[in-house]
């Protein structure tokens, strides 16, 4: 991995005024640029959960549930094992750490597998990888208030985490209702769902629009540098969005909630060129001046109506 540890910085140097250019979004500097192993990717990953999860973790240790902490620690080590395969880059901003940073990171062994299954041209797909990642980073250090308001929606579900008194009965009445009525019983949101209550329902609302946003305009932005930049851009961009359909996975990907995770590159991707063909690129622009202007689930689902609300 020792070429890509020493060509990921002139990558993320070169991608980082791309992006700037194509969005308007400016960031400071350049980020520090890690290549790490799969093993060190869960690590970190699990410091993450292990800071955002705390206030759940005290709450629950004065409750009388049992139940909780198993889903949670459940769903956790599932969807970390299955990302430890499958993602290439992660913008390590976003998420508190001790040695909180500005930082890209790469999963090695990932970029490389794809490179070699795929005969990509290594120079163009670590430089593709690097035009999202820095898309990300514009997003949270572009806009800035997008960082605290994005902590600030997690904070606000992790503290309503907690079971209910009463909710496994009410989850079993669910299931039964959905059942009957014929109805998918797990949902998008995976097993962790059917805990959930109408309260945090409403709020994983709120943080899937904001990720799906998020997800569409980094797609978007390095599909149109690339197709400008990189000359293998189309065949990388339908790999990859055929890798996320695989049907093997699919109710893994069900099951842990992970569904909804891999639609957010879809819908956010539909919403912003839905924007763009109805009122213009410069519009989404509008998204970026308050969390009061972000769209709505809703409005993902159907631009128009986030164009009416913000025109």
């Amino acid at each position: 991995m020792s070429s890509l540890s020493e060509q990921l910085p002139h990558l993320l140097h070169r991608a980082k005024f791309l992006v700037e250019s194509e969005t308007g979004l400016i960031t400071p500097g350049d980020p520090v640029s890690n290549v790490v192993t799969r093993v060190e990717w869960v690590e970190r990953n699990v410091e993450v959960f292990a800071r955002l999860l705390k206030p759940a973790e005290e709450k629950l240790e004065e409750s009388d549930s049992v139940l909780g902490p198993k889903v949670l620690a459940s769903e956790m080590g599932a969807v970390l094992g299955f990302f430890a395969r499958r993602v290439l880059g992660q913008y390590e901003l976003v998420m508190p750490r001790s040695d909180d940073g500005d930082a890209i990171a790469l999963v090695g062994a990932n970029v490389l597998s794809l490179e070699r299954q795929y005969q990509f041209r290594p120079d163009e797909f670590r430089f593709w990888i690097a035009l999202h990642e820095c898309t990300h980073r514009a997003q949270f250090l572009g806009v800035p208030w997008m960082r605290d308001y994005f902590l600030s929606l997690v904070d606000e579900l992790v503290s309503s985490a907690v079971p209910e008194k009463g909710g496994l009965g009410r989850m079993i009445e669910q299931v039964r209702t959905a059942s009957a009525e014929g109805r998918d019983l797990i949902g998008s949101s995976g097993a962790i769902g059917l805990f959930a209550t109408e309260g945090q329902r409403r709020q994983l609302d709120k943080v899937q629009a904001l990720m799906s946003l998020l997800e569409g305009h980094g797609h978007v932005v390095m599909d149109r540098i690339g197709e400008r930049e990189l000359a293998s851009q189309g065949r990388m961009s339908a790999v990859l969005k055929q890798r996320r359909a695989d049907p093997k996975t699919q109710g893994f990907l069900r099951l842990t909630g992970l569904e909804m995770k891999m639609r957010q590159y879809e819908m956010g991707e539909r919403f912003v060129k839905g924007i763009e063909r109805r009122a213009g690129w410069d519009v989404l622009d509008r998204a970026w001046t308050s969390a009061e202007h972000l769209p709505t689930l809703n409005e993902i689902k159907d631009p128009k109506l986030w164009l009416e609300r913000i025109a």
